[in-house]
């Protein structure tokens, strides 16, 4: 990983301005999934740490809009950007590491930049599908589901893709993992936002719903309650809740198993990637250390 991050620095630098470099070293680093993927399918070419990085890039700019459509003032246990510095300061950021990773996407193969570039659509896409979709309680798994993939399996998908391609290996099979995996990741997310607490997340529990977003858990449970409960679940959604309230759901939730039902979806797809890489141990265990945080 040391390459890849030698690579950021590198492409930050290359910006020519002191205040980009500054704000960008604001940015907590994260998990650096993406780019880890891109190592480990293309390990033996020299482009995988830029492609990395370019990946990468792309990821914290899409944070960056996020935390701003989202009003966000933490962002992984830390002030966000737009928090300190403003939403417009932000949104600028998010424009430059863009703009930087399409220009440098360039370098590479016109199918290897083609599925980087398109992804990038989808998640926008997926953006703007979640922020309609929070204006009023959704109770559609598919629907949700649908912009689950567009706004953060399709980068995943993408990177292990184009690292695939990169690498001259079966580029439908890596395509194939890297969906699950965005997947079920973002939906054992979904569930430690209800679990989890503050110090934990870096954020408030039920933030999601909160911000208007309903998760695969609040959705189950929905069909499951009577009217009266019904009323009342969607009566909480987009606000602040009181510690009665938040304890009222997460009281339905344990006696629908609404978490485990979600959990159990994430599994299914977390072990249908491994099926289709299974000869991959190191692409395995990342789905098992994904799949077995706790919730």
């Amino acid at each position: 990983m040391q390459r890849v991050e030698v690579e950021i620095t590198k492409l930050i630098k290359e910006c020519e301005y002191d205040e980009v470099t500054r704000l960008f070293g604001m940015l907590q680093g994260g998990k650096r999934l993406r780019a880890k993927l891109i190592l480990k399918i293309a390990n033996q070419s020299e482009k995988a740490p830029l492609l990395a990085g370019i990946v990468e890039l792309i990821h914290a700019a899409s944070l960056l809009h996020d935390d701003v459509i989202d009003e966000a003032s933490m962002r992984r246990g830390v002030a966000s950007v737009n928090a300190t510095e403003g939403s417009k300061t932000a949104v600028m950021l998010g424009d430059i590491l863009y703009s930087k990773a399409f220009t440098e996407l360039v370098v590479f193969d016109r199918e290897i930049a083609q599925t980087i570039a398109k992804s990038v659509t989808s998640l926008s896409k997926g953006e703007m599908m979640d922020v309609k979709m929070s204006e009023t309680f959704n109770t559609d798994a598919q629907l949700y589901l649908d912009m689950l993939y567009l706004k953060t399996a399709t980068l995943i998908e993408a990177a292990a893709k184009a690292s695939a391609l990169l690498a001259g290996k079966d580029e439908k099979k890596y395509a194939i993992y890297g969906r699950n995996l965005g997947l079920s990741f973002q939906i054992i997310d979904d569930i430690l936002d209800i679990t989890s607490d503050e110090k934990t997340l870096g954020k408030p529990a039920m933030n999601d719903f909160v911000e208007g977003k309903c998760t695969l858990p609040y959705i189950y449970l929905y069909h499951e309650l009577d009217e009266k409960d019904q009323i009342k679940l969607k009566s909480l959604h987009a606000k602040e809740i009181s510690k009665e309230d938040a304890q009222w759901i997460l009281k339905k939730m344990q006696e629908y198993k609404t978490i485990e039902k979600s959990f159990m979806l994430a599994k299914q797809l977390s072990n249908e990637a491994k099926e289709v890489l299974k000869e991959d141990e190191e692409l395995v265990a990342i789905l098992e250390s994904m799949i077995q945080r706790s919730y």
